[in-house]
């Protein structure tokens, strides 16, 4: 059975919305999306540290090939794809190993120290996280976090 508006002597089949029902289905909307919605931001930023650990594992492994080519681990980062000036440094380098890597997930470039802080026998190379602040908690590094 239809519901029926009377609009003076005529009843008229009611086909629209009421305004308490248009407000019940947004209070509804803004519950689900209230839910939802950090969900699905806490697993991009899950995402996001995943990918970061993979780029660092796969940068570690060009520093490795760089030590083994030139007995030393680079100075700097960007000895990884430019040519040394060094003539007895350039004689020995066969890279590029990586191409210029792009920033972390969240804008900033890979940090990079030849004497190692964390690690006192080799290189520390690190993302400054999400909060982009070195030195901080959330640092992914190629070193063990709980030290």
């Amino acid at each position: 059975m239809s519901k029926r508006t009377r609009i003076g002597n005529k009843s008229v089949p009611r086909s629209a919305f009421t305004l308490v029902e248009v407000l019940l289905v947004l209070i509804i909307l803004v519950v689900i999306f209230s839910i939802v919605t950090p969900r699905l931001f806490g697993t991009k930023e899950r995402a996001d540290i995943d990918a970061t650990k993979i780029q660092v594992g796969a940068m570690q492994s060009a520093f490795d090939v760089y030590r083994l080519h030139t007995n030393r681990y680079p100075a700097q980062i960007e000895e990884l794809w430019e040519e040394p000036s060094d003539s007895a440094l350039a004689e020995k380098w066969n890279g590029p190993y990586i191409e210029k890597p792009k920033p972390d997930p969240w804008g900033n470039q890979y940090q990079y120290s030849a004497e190692g802080k964390h690690n006192s026998n080799k290189y520390d190379l690190w993302s400054n996280g999400p909060d982009g602040q070195s030195g901080t908690d959330d640092d992914i590094g190629n070193w063990d976090s709980s030290s």
